[in-house]
């Protein structure tokens, strides 16, 4: 699509660092400078502020990515592009059948409800729960990976959905401050919240989770 449209060497495109570095590769192939924008702390993807503020006169395009069943301000993001004269595309992601995505809805009632000592994902905007992210409060990076360690120990399966932003790995590394976009990948944690997960399963999530989360201590 970049390519399609024309973009080249010496155009910048804007782009997440909240995963997805096939992204920043695909500007890269297609000869421009991939520029990383800061994240939204709710949906995690693109803040269109931050959209904005990445804007220079090179830039030709942003390519919004939705996140975890959420999706972007794609609203806003638009009449950023529509300010700028830039290309707005969209990557989604692949959506579940309508009776899977029902029950995932259903799992992660019940994780908000039940959940104490994380903080759950806010399920506005029509959240498909492709993941179910949290956040363990504390004080970063090392306590969010001690944390995943003690549920796996207690059976629970989970997995951090971004263990290193785009502009920290080597061949795209940029000295740019994304303080939502650090924050985001030192704290979340996906849980399960497959349609398959019995009633049992979900009550072992839940009693792991909130066997720790008291454990863990607000940063300050």
């Amino acid at each position: 699509m970049l390519r399609a449209a024309g973009v080249g060497v010496g155009d910048e495109v804007v782009v997440p660092a909240f995963g997805n570095v096939e992204v920043a590769e695909a500007v890269t192939l297609a000869g421009a400078l991939p520029v990383f924008a800061d994240i939204d702390p709710v949906t995690y993807c693109l803040d269109p502020s931050a959209v904005e503020a990445a804007v220079t006169p090179r830039t030709v395009a942003v390519i919004v990515v939705h996140r975890f069943g959420r999706g972007a301000d794609i609203t806003r993001l638009h009449e950023v592009g529509q300010r700028h004269g830039l290309l707005v595309l969209e990557q989604g992601e692949s959506e579940a059948p309508y009776d899977e995505m029902a029950q995932r809805r259903e799992r992660a009632a019940y994780l908000d409800a039940k959940l104490k000592g994380v903080s759950t994902p806010d399920g506005g905007d029509g959240h498909t729960y492709q993941q179910y992210v949290v956040r363990v409060p504390g004080n970063g990076r090392p306590d969010r990976d001690a944390f995943a360690r003690a549920l796996r120990a207690r059976g629970v399966e989970c997995r951090v959905p971004v263990k290193t932003p785009v502009h920290r790995l080597p061949e795209f590394r940029r000295c740019v401050a994304l303080p939502e976009t650090e924050r985001a990948a030192d704290e979340t944690l996906a849980l399960p919240v497959d349609a398959s997960l019995t009633k049992r399963e979900m009550q072992r999530i839940v009693s792991a989770c909130n066997a720790l989360g008291g454990l863990l201590q607000p940063a300050f």
